[in-house]
């Protein structure tokens, strides 16, 4: 059973003197602007900064100024940014960011990135750059081109696995899985002291939980099967600093950091990945939007031969 854990974001700033995205805009028309890209909420929890709300393909938070949707699968996010800008009108639009990166199965995706971003420079005028080379991981980064300039006080963090452990994917998919097992065995409570949880154990495998404290939050998004497992931990929590925990419970074959206003960058992965990763690519840009972005592939060296994947030839031709 093959799926594309592999996510598209879009963060999108808007006027507060105009918009409060918290008070002024109903439940409602999030579920319309999440139904447009094919994905449902399944849940939500909302605390007096932030509203989080489950997908059935990954996240939803919003802020009074902001929000930010993660969306894997097939799913189509820019139809729902699509949606958004029509709806709330480019006059309230302060800022937009899209990101999208490489897939396992980027032939059956509905659209690329190129695509996308013919579509959304229909409404604002934008620049677009690709982290990291094509024939290896990489992350492409639209961003709207105008007179917006970020906070060096607003830092996102991503931490994308790849290839985790046959341990840790043989734990998380073990039938009958409950989420209470799911936090223990990622250890949610040293992770995320403090913090409010909403998590969703999918049939028959996958994982989701959002995490939320104040204005922090934080969300993974796990896909176990052994042949296309991926794990994508996104958080305005300083990942690089957690690095270590993650990495030894899910004990990934290669990683992705992806860092927005992380200026200590260099130090802090010196300091906290540990040395039996190498790093394959290292990027940095700053962005016309003020944002200093940093992105960094790391993979674990393979000191023995591995056995070839046998190949079902009837049954596995979609994933070919």
């Amino acid at each position: 059973m093959f799926f594309e854990g592999s996510e598209k974001k879009a963060e999108v700033f808007v006027d507060p003197k105009q918009l409060s995205l918290l008070t002024d805009i109903s439940d409602d028309f999030w579920a319309a602007l999440v139904h447009c890209c094919n994905a449902r909420i399944l849940s939500s929890m909302h605390n007096r900064e932030c509203k989080a709300f489950l997908l059935s393909e990954s996240s939803l938070f919003v802020w009074a100024d902001r929000f930010v949707i993660l969306t894997c699968g097939e799913t189509q996010l820019v139809k729902s940014l699509e949606y958004f800008i029509r709806e709330i009108g480019t006059d309230k639009l302060v800022h937009l960011t899209y990101q999208r990166k490489n897939e396992y199965f980027s032939h059956a995706q509905p659209s690329c990135f190129g695509d996308d971003i013919k579509l959304l420079s229909h409404y604002v005028d934008g620049k677009a750059l690709r982290f990291g080379e094509m024939d290896s991981h990489h992350n492409y980064v639209f961003h709207q081109d105008n007179a917006f300039k970020a906070s060096p006080a607003h830092k996102t963090y991503e931490l994308l696995a790849y290839q985790i452990s046959p341990l840790a994917s043989q734990k998380l998919t073990t039938p009958g899985l409950t989420a209470a097992q799911i936090r223990e065995f990622l250890q949610l409570d040293r992770l995320l002291p403090g913090f409010t949880l909403d998590d969703f154990v999918f049939q028959p495998y996958g994982y989701s939980v959002n995490a939320i404290y104040k204005h922090n939050y934080l969300t993974i998004h796990i896909t176990p099967q052994a042949n296309s497992s991926y794990v994508s931990v996104e958080s305005n929590l300083n990942l690089i600093e957690r690095a270590p925990l993650i990495l030894e419970i899910l004990q990934p074959a290669s990683f992705d950091l992806l860092s927005f206003n992380e200026f200590d960058f260099a130090q802090q992965t010196a300091q906290f990945i540990p040395d039996i990763y190498i790093s394959k690519s290292l990027v940095k840009e700053t962005l016309s939007n003020n944002y200093q972005v940093y992105f960094a592939n790391y993979i674990l060296p393979q000191n023995s031969f591995s056995r070839a994947t046998q190949i079902d030839v009837a049954g596995d031709n979609h994933a070919l």
